[in-house]
């Protein structure tokens, strides 16, 4: 099964290239899915799918569009109560204590990641049934879907780290803690509810870091902001692990277009399409004309996709398999190697935590574990040198 993520700041036209990838897919003969991971859907309105009001209610489930043509639209209040029921229940029960009304306390229970977490159970899910060929994932803008690439290897960390101490700490001092506090402290079914939830999405971020499996594209505009945004994605993805293959450069205006008034729009573009080609390379561009009306329904997507694709190309096609990260050794020297363009030095910070390198950027922080072989490593030195970031790990001193 092919995963292709389209990832990219607010109102870069995400959607119509997920959607029109799903498209060119389903058309070539693969059993395809699209799946909306942005809790601000737009996808069913991007198909047209018709409704009586704001909300595709049809789409909470894989809907059929076309042949071979499925979308879908994660509705959380729905994952509520399939997956999230014993979790959502006890932190509604402590809203409530605290004096929140009963609406209120239901809309605060849905907290940051579940939505991203029941996207994956999905993906998890349709990759054990082999229901699809291809899955499509339109995602959230930048910040969420980060938020997304990396609760996998966040979850991973509590789970082994945190979840065994918490729930012995809840088993031992609950009978004493809900004789004092005004809030019964989580039952045995609340923490068993979570391990169910972490063995669901078990095994997806294998699949999500192969990348002859799942690929990332970044979808952006020639424009400063949108530029910087999509370096500090690739910087980030990177860092997870997964492998960005594309960046689309949408929105690029046509040739055709001389009038006067766009003419300093046009050399603005035509000098940030050239540091993307800086910035990026060997990371292929795809550009693609800013349209004369919204991309709505299927034959505009469908001519979005001939614009997108042209000469019958495949969007499902490997074109670069080159990780982001990899461990190597040398002279006697192991050595930890991550692709980081775009970073400075002072941006760096890393130091070893047990089995764990740890490396951090801004306010960004990954945990890559280390093979057996560098476990008992220490890192001695880091460079930075042609968009890598190397560290030398060694014994430790006697």
């Amino acid at each position: 099964m092919r995963i292709l993520l389209f990832s990219g700041k607010g109102g870069v036209g995400k959607t119509s290239v997920a959607a029109a990838t799903g498209l060119r897919l389903s058309e070539m003969g693969m059993r395809t899915l699209v799946m909306s991971v942005d809790p601000a859907h737009s996808l069913a309105d991007s198909f047209d799918v018709s409704s009586s009001g704001l909300f595709h209610s049809r789409t909470f489930d894989p809907l059929r569009v076309a042949p071979n043509l499925d979308i879908h639209e994660v509705n959380i209040q729905k994952e509520i109560k399939r997956h999230w029921q014993e979790i959502s229940s006890y932190i509604t029960s402590v809203l409530r204590t605290s004096g929140m009304s009963g609406v209120e306390a239901d809309e605060v229970a849905i907290f940051p990641g579940m939505e991203e977490l029941s996207a994956m159970m999905y993906v998890n899910q349709f990759r054990r049934e082999e229901r699809y060929d291809a899955i499509i994932l339109d995602c959230a803008p930048t910040a969420e879907s980060l938020r997304f690439i990396s609760m996998p290897a966040t979850l991973d960390w509590y789970m082994k780290h945190v979840f065994p101490v918490q729930r012995g700490l809840f088993k031992a001092v609950r009978p004493i803690a809900n004789r004092l506090s005004p809030v019964e402290l989580p039952t045995d079914s609340y923490f068993a509810n979570i391990r169910d939830l972490y063995a669901k999405i078990d095994g997806i971020d294998t699949i999500l870091e192969n990348p002859q499996t799942t690929s990332v594209r970044l979808v952006t505009n020639a424009e400063k902001m949108v530029v910087r945004e999509t370096q500090r994605a690739f910087v980030y993805v990177s860092l997870h692990g997964l492998t960005v293959d594309e960046i689309v450069v949408n929105r690029v205006l046509p040739e055709a277009v001389q009038d006067n008034f766009f003419a300093e729009w046009r050399a603005s573009q035509l000098h940030f399409l050239g540091e993307l080609e800086t910035y990026f390379n060997p990371v292929p561009l795809r550009r693609v004309p800013l349209l004369q009306h919204e991309i709505l329904g299927l034959d505009r997507i469908r001519a979005f996709a001939n614009l997108l694709y042209p000469d019958g190309a495949n969007p499902a096609a490997v074109t670069r398999t080159e990780r982001p990260y990899e461990f190597a050794k040398g002279n006697g020297v192991y050595e930890v190697r991550l692709r980081l363009p775009f970073t400075e030095k002072a941006e760096v910070g890393l130091f070893k935590k047990g089995d764990e390198m740890v490396v951090e950027i801004g306010t960004l922080r990954r945990h890559i574990g280390l093979p057996t072989s560098m476990a008992a490593l220490e890192p001695v030195r880091a460079r930075l040198e042609n968009r890598m970031l190397v560290v030398e790990m060694k014994e430790a001193a006697q």
